[in-house]
């Protein structure tokens, strides 16, 4: 049978600074795709100019992005399932990197869409082994942090990299933020390169063993926890900045500051949901869920009062990211012997939690309730997803207290060690 992990020994744990700087390379993958991703949503005008198509229709160019997510990851994991996952990071970084340049090269909107869709298809394999690769070098009783460091790039991507993205394409053209983008790529490759530890794939490892996680319920129930919970928080984010002009009454050159807060959120909330996540999986995803309904509901209500809206965008940002590590734990336990499929699909139902949070965002906007009611959708979504995490703890206890099986099951704990076991406690 294969195992569900790569086992681990005292000799090939990383410490201090060797840990410090293999982190931080399997980070800056995750700032790099986090600054592509967003970065656009701020140069869609001058997109629009430069290809001579109306605001509109750059939209597509974030759905091709999106789709290119939901696409990549599970075909990209399960093509990839034999090779070693240092290889598969290396190659999946390249392809990420050539695809952003090739952008900047898109002579037709028709073609800046296709390589849109081609700069996603790594986003979601990528992140899903990294955290697994990040997860080979330390403790099993560490893994939740391990799996927050690698989403810290994708924080700093936002109170950072898209800022600086942003002046850079206003400064020199809004294609110059793919090249940026690519060289960011490069950087992550040689890091990587040099820093990551070399991990061996296992012998029984198979398109068709990756394939199974499809097969667990576990799966099925995290992922759609995730699409309805994320999507909560997506339905408020996705028309933040017209909720802060139009119902705050922030002028619009005030906006990118106050995402700013939003971005020093999420790199809060990893850093404290990594730890939950270590003490316990399930505890982790009630409190986030829990604490995302409050949070939206007490958005909706002080959002007029422009001190409150900010401080409550600063812990949005955190609630938010204290729900992915927590996530990317029970999806990897959900299929301990594919958890580089059920990782990288975390990210697949994260970009369906986008479509679905702003369509919803939308259409209670559309219905004359104003830009305060995606925040109280928000908190319908965010109970939804409470409600689906109760669900996937019930089955974890109702699996793992069978008699038939004590140790292991599609939803429930990781097999690998007992430590990592006792982080699944619901």
């Amino acid at each position: 049978m294969q195992t569900p992990a790569t086992p681990q020994t005292a000799t090939s744990l990383l410490t201090g600074r060797r840990l410090l700087v293999a982190v931080v390379a399997l980070a800056m993958g995750g700032f790099g795709i986090g600054a592509t991703e967003f970065t656009i949503m701020g140069l869609l005008q001058e997109g629009a100019v430069d290809l001579g198509v109306r605001n509109e229709d750059m939209g597509l160019l974030i759905t091709a992005y999106a789709l290119g997510v939901v696409v990549g990851a599970p075909t990209l994991t399960a093509l990839g399932a034999r090779v070693p996952k240092k290889t598969m990071v290396l190659w999946l970084m390249g392809f990420f990197t050539i695809a952003n340049v090739s952008s900047f090269f898109a002579p037709t909107y028709e073609v800046m869409v296709l390589t849109r869709f081609l700069s996603g298809l790594p986003h979601g394999a990528y992140f899903g082994l990294a955290a697994i690769l990040a997860a080979t070098l330390v403790p099993p009783t560490m893994r939740g942090r391990a799996i927050a460091w690698i989403f810290l790039g994708l924080a700093a991507a936002n109170v950072v990299g898209v800022p600086a993205l942003t002046w850079i394409g206003q400064w020199l053209g809004w294609r110059s933020m793919f090249v940026a983008v690519g060289i960011i790529g490069v950087l992550t490759w040689i890091l990587i390169k040099v820093n990551v530890p070399f991990r061996p794939s296992h012998a029984e490892a198979s398109i068709r063993a990756e394939l199974s996680a499809l097969k667990s319920g576990g799966v099925w129930v995290a992922m759609l926890t995730g699409v309805v919970g994320f999507g909560g928080f997506f339905a408020v984010y996705s028309y933040i900045s017209p909720i802060l002009t139009d119902v705050t009454g922030l002028p619009i050159t005030v906006v990118p500051v106050v995402l700013g807060l939003y971005g020093l959120g999420m790199v809060a909330g990893n850093l404290v949901g990594g730890r939950l996540a270590d003490w316990s999986v399930f505890g982790s995803l009630y409190i986030s869920l829990g604490s995302m309904a409050i949070v939206m509901t007490t958005f909706g209500l002080v959002s007029p009062i422009p001190w409150l809206a900010m401080v409550f965008v600063f812990i949005m940002g955190g609630v938010g990211s204290l729900l992915a590590p927590g996530l990317q734990s029970l999806l990897m336990d959900s299929a301990p012997r594919a958890q580089s499929l059920a990782s990288s699909l975390n990210h697949s139902s994260l970009n369906v939690a986008n479509a679905l949070g702003a369509a919803l965002g939308a259409e209670v906007i559309r219905a004359g309730l104003g830009y305060q009611a995606p925040a109280y959708a928000g908190t319908i979504l965010a109970l939804m997803g409470l409600a689906l995490a109760l669900f996937a703890g019930w089955l974890h206890r109702r699996r793992t207290s069978s008699p038939a099986d004590g140790t292991a099951s599609a939803g429930g704990a990781a097999v690998a060690s007992a430590p990592a076991a006792r982080t699944t406690s619901a």
